[in-house]
C-alpha cells in the first residue's frame, strides 16, 4: 500500500541557535530542504504535523511532498534530531 505523506511547511528567514529555539518554545521544528542544483530553503514545520507523520515507519522511507509558498517539492527525510530526554524533534533534513 502507498501512502503519500504531505508536509506543509513555512520559509524562514531567522537562523541560528536562538532561532531555532524560538521556534521550537512556539511548537515548530527548524528543518532544511536541499540537493538537486537548486538553494537550500529554511522550513518550519509544525511539531504535532511531523510526530503524527513520524509514527509511520514508511515516513522514514518514501517520497515526501513537501507543501510552502504555493510549491510542491518531493524530498526524502535524510535526519532527524531528537531531543536526548525530552520528546523533542530538534531539526530535520
Amino acid at each position: 500500500m502507498s501512502e503519500d505523506f504531505i508536509v506543509n511547511a513555512v520559509v524562514r528567514t531567522d537562523k541560528g541557535k536562538g532561532a531555532s529555539r524560538r521556534l521550537r518554545r512556539v511548537e515548530g521544528v527548524p528543518a532544511i530542504l536541499y540537493g538537486g542544483h537548486k538553494d537550500p530553503v529554511m522550513l518550519t514545520l509544525k511539531s504535532n504535523e511531523v510526530k503524527k507523520h513520524l509514527e509511520h515507519e514508511s515516513f522514514y522511507s518514501h517520497i515526501l511532498s513537501v507543501a510552502f509558498d504555493g510549491v510542491t517539492e518531493k524530498a526524502v527525510l535524510r535526519a532527524v534530531q531528537r531531543h536526548p530526554s525530552k520528546p523533542v524533534i530538534m531539526h530535520m533534513d
